[in-house]
């Protein structure tokens, strides 16, 4: 267990270094595949797109192909823009069943990185409905295995170190979902070495900037992004708004880039995971994550507007 606390000058000091190597070809950013800016993942150095996708409340369906034909096209858009990181859960209905099918009809396991979740109590039936994760996503490996909401995370961590051992898990990680859950994930991150974070980060929740992102920062823990558009209240709040006239600057085209680029530009940030069913809001999600992203004055800028609303 880690005994020293972050003081806000440390904190601040790793920020400034972060930010100061978003411009360095090679190290914290870089382009990917189809043009989309990487980030390293701090404990191996692997860089990933910054603009993955989720499946809550989207790849629950059936097998009817009306449901499953639009899903096949957005996974598609997906992987021809570059994106590669899914994430998903057994708490998502069919969602890991759904994608599975959808992945290996396409043929796409080898481009993709999968991760999901263990969300129930007790060793043994959170090793069952791993091995249910395993055979639904019709993989051997998985790249992050994630212990949802924090729940009952010690009995579940032995599992989630055994699967790293045996080579069929490749990261381990945390989750929530809910701002007044932060100070427990950084209690659980000082006390275990977790690979990955995933916590709600977007312009309208913006608690995670005070703490916890500084934290993973200084502390090399990858941070994934959930409700980057914050359950879609981003959305409500500019209806029937157009973007502002300088929102070219920093190479928007619609809102949902804005919304996107303000998460992804903070320099803790490895990854956001935004949900949707359509194609065209999928071409749009991973226009958001080409070079270069907003610096820290854009950010300000951007932050400082969306307190103007």
């Amino acid at each position: 267990m880690q005994s020293e606390r972050m003081t806000r000058r440390s904190a601040i000091a790793a920020m400034a270094a972060a930010t100061a190597m978003l411009g360095a070809p090679g190290r914290a950013m870089a382009a990917g595949a189809g043009g989309m800016v990487t980030r390293r993942v701090p404990r191996t150095g692997e860089e990933l797109p910054v603009i993955g996708m989720g499946s809550s409340g989207t790849f629950d369906v059936g097998d009817d192909a009306a449901s499953r034909d639009p899903l096949r096209d957005v996974l598609r858009t997906f992987a021809e823009a570059g994106g590669s990181v899914i994430d998903t859960s057994p708490m998502y209905g069919r969602a890991e069943t759904v994608l599975g099918d959808l992945i290996d009809d396409l043929g796409l396991h080898p481009q993709l990185w999968l991760a999901t979740k263990v969300w129930t109590r007790g060793r043994e039936a959170g090793a069952r409905q791993i091995d249910e994760s395993f055979t639904r996503l019709r993989t051997g490996r998985i790249d992050l295995l994630q212990i949802h909401n924090l729940l009952d995370w010690r009995e579940h961590l032995p599992t989630l170190r055994t699967l790293q051992d045996a080579g069929k898990l490749r990261y381990t990680g945390i989750t929530h979902y809910r701002a007044d859950a932060h100070a427990e994930l950084e209690r659980v991150l000082r006390e275990e070495k977790f690979d990955w974070l995933q916590v709600n980060y977007s312009l309208a929740e913006r608690e995670a900037e005070t703490r916890l992102l500084p934290f993973c920062l200084e502390q090399g823990v990858a941070v994934m992004v959930n409700r980057p558009f914050a359950d879609g209240a981003l959305f409500e709040r500019v209806r029937g708004r157009a973007l502002p006239p300088w929102a070219a600057e920093i190479h928007c085209e619609s809102w949902g880039q804005f919304f996107l680029r303000y998460a992804v530009s903070h320099p803790a940030v490895t990854c956001a995971i935004p949900a949707t069913s359509k194609p065209r809001h999928m071409r749009d999600n991973c226009g958001a994550g080409q070079s270069p992203l907003p610096d820290e004055r854009q950010r300000r800028r951007m932050a400082e507007y969306w307190e103007s609303l």
